[in-house]
């Protein structure tokens, strides 16, 4: 059985940074694609940034240049550096695991950018 667990989000003030972890347990096949969504209050989930096996990330565009999604295949595990975060950030991230047409979701863990 497949499970995502993520950590490291929190309070941050307006320009910092914060890493959020995620580690999948299960068996994970080198066809699967990890990455972030989020969902702030009162908005739809979205796409924060995605990474397969080999490849590079892909971003959505208001998180680029200031997000890094790295991925450690040995691990089973898939990072997200978020720097000059902004209240806008403000969100539950979700971690995403996707195997061919399935989706596996962790349980989210809260970010908060805020003076």
């Amino acid at each position: 059985q497949v499970r995502l667990v993520e950590s490291g989000g929190g309070l941050v003030q307006p320009g910092g940074s914060l890493r959020l972890s995620c580690a999948v347990s299960g068996n994970i096949p080198s066809n699967s694609v990890m990455g972030w969504y989020r969902q702030a209050p009162g908005k739809e989930r979205e796409l924060v940034g995605v990474v397969s096996t080999r490849g590079s990330p892909t971003y959505a565009d208001s998180v680029k240049g200031r997000f890094t999604i790295s991925r450690d295949n040995a691990k089973n595990t898939v990072y997200v550096q978020m720097n000059s975060l902004k209240p806008e950030d403000t969100a539950v991230y979700y971690c995403n695991l996707r195997i061919t047409n399935m989706n596996y979701w962790g349980q989210g863990t809260p970010v908060t950018v805020s003076s």
